[in-house]
């Protein structure tokens, strides 16, 4: 795995073991309801993880991007489809955008060494 990808889950992982040891109830409700909005139901988990995507990239949240490139990359989604979500994100974004669309390209490629 690349240094790329191994930082940011090793550094995700940690604070959130942090966060989650202060045993907040509402931070532990809200993480909660955030897990279960991601589970299948009437749309498929690799339409709401790209649903994800887009809105992560829209709303400019660089640590989102890559916390849901990493699952639609978990999810067997192509890197034709994530492209086809990067077209969506910049289109209902507009061009600030495009720089997100620049470090999410870069994060998909490590994320496609590990299978190599």
């Amino acid at each position: 795995m690349s240094n790329l990808v191994t930082a940011f889950n090793d550094y995700r992982s940690r604070m959130n073991n942090v966060i989650l040891s202060k045993d907040n109830l509402v931070i532990k409700r809200l993480w909660n309801l955030d897990t279960n909005t991601y589970a299948a139901g009437a749309l498929d988990v690799k339409t709401k993880e790209m649903l994800g995507l887009v809105a992560s990239m829209v709303l400019r949240c660089d640590d989102c991007i890559k916390y849901h490139l990493g699952k639609t990359h978990e999810l067997g989604i192509t890197t034709e489809q994530v492209y086809e979500v990067f077209a969506v994100a910049n289109i209902v974004g507009g061009t600030i955008v495009v720089p997100h669309t620049r470090r999410a390209a870069e994060y998909w490629e490590e994320l496609q060494k590990k299978e190599g």
